[in-house]
């Protein structure tokens, strides 16, 4: 049974590694972002895919442990890593801490994924006003304002600006 326990702390500590694996990657996905540099962009794309098979590949191997576990407890449900540290106290220690570690691992990706999100965003809204003025521009190629701007164009949705 040690040996169970002790197979599920490494693919724990494999998850982390993978996850801040993604987290190095999407730092730097979100610096080409800001410099707009599309094959740097391409690439990580790529080996951020790459890391989130291999990131399924491990959650189905900690689920199978998990599984296995609980089996040979004979128990009803699957056990939760708090329950598993309760019943083997003298591994409690590395599983607390490997689950907390994956933890701050997974808010960082979010929080980054989100940054990136919102970064995309208004990369978007900036790129959807200058399709706007450019559209503007040719469709009333006569029509200026006292200033010498051209009319505006309202907004493009998303669906007719898609196709």
């Amino acid at each position: 049974m040690s040996r169970q326990v002790s197979e599920l702390q490494t693919i724990l500590a494999q998850l982390t590694a993978e996850h801040r694996k993604l987290l190095a990657q999407m730092d730097s996905q979100h610096a080409a972002m800001m410099k707009l540099d599309i094959t740097t962009m391409g690439d990580l794309i790529n080996q951020q895919e790459a890391t989130r098979l291999r990131i399924n590949n491990l959650e189905g191997r900690r689920k199978a442990a998990i599984r296995q576990i609980a089996a040979t407890l004979r128990m009803s449900e699957q056990p939760t890593l708090s329950a598993l540290a309760q019943v083997f106290p003298q591994q409690a220690a590395g599983l607390i801490q490997a689950r907390q570690e994956l933890r701050e691992v997974i808010g960082k990706v979010s929080q980054r994924s989100r940054h990136s999100g919102r970064l995309a965003g208004a990369v978007l809204g900036h790129l959807n006003t200058a399709m706007r003025l450019l559209a503007a521009a040719v469709e009333r190629a006569g029509l200026y304002t006292r200033r010498g701007v051209p009319r505006l164009a309202t907004r493009i949705g998303v669906m007719e600006a898609v196709g």
